[in-house]
């Protein structure tokens, strides 16, 4: 049974194992109002709680989708790496499971020009445009595409800042939650003992390393995505979808409005040393004329001196 597929009870979370928090000398006093008490040593959280906190969270997702913005999948860890990449998309999420880049969302413009860049390299490869390059060249471009795609492949669709972020461990992407913070989107997270909720925008209380915790809260969030995703107006996806086109090839040559749209300024240039002189000169002669002496020619004072001897 999937557990996205219907409303996710208290016993659906009580077998997922989601009350389970961490060592009662590892919490974080911000925490108390979700701790239900304490047993062996280990926090339990208080599953009403999270379920009352995981229907606002699943509401301010469904907002954003209606506005038709899209949701970024963050986790890190390893062993969810497969559970979070599955889930965003199996709803047409963004998601980050690699390392997280300082500056994904607040220097956004380079970012954007990396994920164009891994996009190029992608269609050269498909349409074989690399063919005459020489074996050195063919071997750096299959090597830089390799490397944009270990860190850009969730979010070749994002063309622009993400509606809100989903964050599964706040504690350990405590970067990427602080940039979300600082522009302003709304983070989802799931808080366990040891986080700080004062952060997170909607913090879910539960278990943030168990699989079958994670895969449980983040099967809800996705699911609930899809459901709003079929309410969005088709003009609406149709705009988002034209966002989303490729701007420009240097292999194909193909050109679109978003290209048009970001631009890159203009470098200013030095003035060439002919235009220097003559600002210098227009300046000289609002002054007191002078006299300038004009240097003879060699030849000529030579001639003279002899004619003197």
């Amino acid at each position: 049974m999937n557990p996205a597929e219907d409303n996710v009870g208290l016993t659906d979370l009580l077998d997922a194992g989601v009350h389970f928090g961490h060592q009662t000398r590892r919490w974080n006093p911000k925490m108390r109002p979700y701790i239900f008490g304490e047993r062996n040593g280990i926090h339990i959280i208080d599953l009403r709680k999270t379920l009352d906190r995981l229907n606002l969270a699943c509401d301010a997702v469904r907002r954003v989708v209606l506005k038709g913005e899209k949701v970024l999948f963050l986790s890190t860890k390893r062993q969810l790496r497969q559970v979070i990449e599955e889930e965003a998309e199996r709803c047409g999420a963004l998601y980050v499971t690699e390392r997280w880049l300082g500056g994904m969302l607040t220097n956004f413009q380079t970012i954007r020009r990396q994920i164009r860049r891994m996009k190029e390299l992608a269609r050269g490869q498909e349409e074989n445009a690399f063919e005459f390059y020489t074996k050195k060249e063919r071997l750096l471009l299959e090597r830089e595409r390799v490397k944009l795609e270990k860190y850009f492949i969730g979010l070749r669709d994002m063309v622009r800042l993400p509606g809100a972020v989903f964050v599964v461990d706040a504690r350990r992407e405590i970067i990427g939650v602080r940039e979300a913070h600082r522009l302003g989107i709304p983070v989802i997270a799931i808080a366990d003992t040891n986080v700080d909720p004062s952060l997170i925008d909607y913090p879910i209380p539960g278990n943030d390393d168990a699989i079958r915790s994670v895969s449980l809260i983040a099967g809800r969030i996705s699911e609930t995505i899809r459901i709003a995703r079929r309410e969005v107006p088709d003009e609406q996806l149709r705009r988002q979808a034209e966002l989303g086109a490729t701007t420009y090839s240097t292999e194909t040559g193909e050109k679109t409005a978003d290209a048009r749209e970001f631009r890159p300024r203009p470098r200013k240039r030095r003035p060439r040393p002919e235009a220097i002189a003559q600002v210098r000169k227009a300046g000289e002669g609002d002054g007191a004329p002078k006299r300038s002496r004009r240097r003879k020619p060699a030849s000529e004072s030579k001639g003279k001196s002899e004619a003197a001897s």
